[in-house]
């Protein structure tokens, strides 16, 4: 969701897609909701707060928004949903009716499977005992909490407004509420952040007895509060070795407690606990994502919406798909997507698709598995972990 859009080809007024889209398989559905009650530091998501927003996009009227485009698309694809995905911005800064009611068109549109993993992604302080029964009621069985850490100085220097036990008291009322399953962010690598700090942040997840934490380190974007603090001085650059020692902290500590690496940040107690939606994105799925700004794909066919709330909700009240742009993946692009993606995965990728110089040489160097070369597959050692995007270099035909 992040910076600016690509160019692409112009989208269909109608939306249609080309004829040879087919939707087999996997389907998954992603709404995004652009609202934040006040920007993060390092946030260059597509939301906005009241004061960015400016008139003409009302959060009260957002719901009928979404649920006008989810009408729109419910007229092109016609297959069974598996997994929905709320994000943002923060989802619940709408009211859990809100949320209800999107979630209702989905089920109308397309059908909900019965084993249909529905997330929220929440910050702490946007929800309490009661939205959560409410949003639990609604169908949601899945909830993503922004925690970022247990420290109340990372916490400010992040511009978070949650206070450092807010997440973890949020993760216990949320599977008091019934939430089958509740994933933890964290976000390591934050200058001032020490190596006690973020032992205590993975100390908090695993007492608050999640089934999932995501860990990701911090990545400073050009245009955020926290690059023109580093730019003025105010602030010290990121450390790759600083994040590497992190996330070896980070994979020690939590496989200890049980939880097992099934993506290079994401750690779940059972594969049920995996995050299913996601897994659609890194094994090259299906899925609609709903919202301005938002990202679909079927079947090789990948489009965009238009990233402001105002002309996205003026676009679907006129009857016009509110796509801005699409492009047709040809094989090498998903080649290379698929190599990107999946050799994230703890289960790897089949060697057959890989460059057989670049995986003999990642084996040499110790990132890859040779266990799992003997079966032909390219999986990633934990060296080869800190160092994916470079094995992912040498893996490329």
């Amino acid at each position: 969701m992040a910076g600016a859009l690509p160019e692409g080809e112009p989208v269909p007024r109608d939306g249609s897609l080309p004829a040879s889209a087919r939707v087999s398989g996997q389907f998954g559905v992603y709404v995004h909701v652009p609202f934040c009650a006040s920007r993060c530091g390092y946030c260059d998501f597509n939301t906005y707060t009241a004061t960015e927003l400016g008139g003409g996009a009302s959060r009260d009227e957002y719901a009928d928004t979404v649920l006008q485009e989810v009408r729109f698309a419910g007229g092109i694809v016609d297959q069974r949903v598996q997994t929905v995905f709320f994000g943002g911005g923060t989802p619940t800064l709408l009211s859990p009716r809100d949320l209800g009611r999107i979630l209702e068109g989905i089920d109308r549109t397309w059908g909900l499977a019965a084993d249909a993993e529905i997330t929220t992604e929440a910050n702490p302080e946007s929800v309490s005992p009661r939205t959560l029964a409410q949003l639990r009621t609604a169908g949601f069985n899945r909830i993503s909490l922004g925690m970022q850490s247990a420290s109340a100085g990372v916490l400010a220097i992040l511009d978070r407004k949650h206070t450092a036990g807010r997440a973890t008291q949020a993760a216990t009322e949320a599977r008091e509420a019934g939430f089958e399953h509740v994933n933890l962010d964290l976000i390591y690598g934050t200058p001032g952040e020490t190596a006690d700090d973020f032992a205590a942040s993975l100390a908090a997840v695993i007492a608050a007895g999640v089934d999932h934490v995501s860990a990701y380190s911090l990545i400073v974007e050009d245009g955020t509060r926290i690059a023109a603090r580093m730019r003025r001085g105010e602030l010290p650059l990121p450390s790759d070795d600083v994040a590497a020692d992190r996330y070896l902290a980070a994979d020690r500590t939590l496989s200890a407690a049980g939880f097992s690496w099934y993506e290079v940040s994401n750690w779940a107690t059972t594969p049920q606990a995996q995050c299913r939606h996601n897994r659609l994105y890194w094994t090259g799925g299906h899925w609609w994502g709903f919202g301005p700004g938002a990202h679909s794909h079927v079947d090789g066919v990948r489009w965009w919406n238009v990233k402001h709330p105002v002309p996205y909700a003026k676009r679907l009240a006129e009857g016009v798909s509110p796509g801005l742009g699409r492009e047709l993946l040809t094989a090498e692009d998903r080649q290379v997507e698929d190599v990107m993606l999946r050799l994230r995965l703890a289960e790897g990728l089949p060697l057959t698709v890989a460059d057989p110089v670049g995986a003999e040489k990642a084996l040499v160097n110790g990132l890859l598995d040779p266990a799992a070369y003997e079966r032909g597959r390219a999986v990633l050692t934990l060296q080869g972990r800190l160092l994916a995007d470079a094995v992912v270099r040498d893996l490329l035909p």
